[in-house]
């Protein structure tokens, strides 16, 4: 049983939240779960993460790593088939196409293939003037308050 939910009422009710609120859409649109090829997330430390994928029998030409805005595309065609005859043929060589959803600011640093492992650095690079920064309180003399003003209304006679 599936259940959708209707997130018209909070477009309807929030601003600046356009892009939560499509990534909630599009993740309660997944049809269907692949677990292939098998990957692992890391957090590294604070702003560098890391993506294994586990590609055996792909080679780095039979490999493509996109990324487009937010998005992380990993995708593995094999180029041609090599006509053996097998008994057995348990190392899956299927196309795929794994997508990650990246946060704002989340940038690919580097990418490796090395013993059937695919590994992809990312890094969350946030710009200068979106850091916090401290202000400096400059010393000196106090301001003089100010009077409060009165009003004075004419009295009838």
């Amino acid at each position: 049983m599936r259940t959708t939910f209707d997130f018209t009422p909070l477009f309807r009710s929030s601003i600046g939240f356009d892009r939560m609120l499509h990534a909630l859409e599009a993740a309660s649109r997944v049809e269907t779960i692949d677990s292939w090829p098998p990957y692992d997330i890391a957090k590294l430390d604070e702003n560098d993460y890391r993506i294994t994928m586990a590609v055996a029998g792909f080679s780095q030409d039979d490999l493509t790593i996109t990324q487009e805005q937010n998005m992380l595309m990993v995708s593995g065609k094999k180029t041609g088939e090599d006509g053996g005859r097998y008994l057995h043929r348990g190392i899956a060589g299927r196309d795929f196409q794994r997508r990650f959803e990246l946060a704002d600011h989340v940038k690919v640093v580097g990418a490796n293939l090395a013993d059937g492992l695919l590994t992809v650095d990312l890094r969350r690079e946030i710009p200068e003037e979106m850091k916090p920064r401290r202000i400096e309180i400059a010393a000196g003399e106090a301001l003089p308050k100010p009077e409060p003003k009165q009003i004075e209304a004419e009295q009838a006679a």
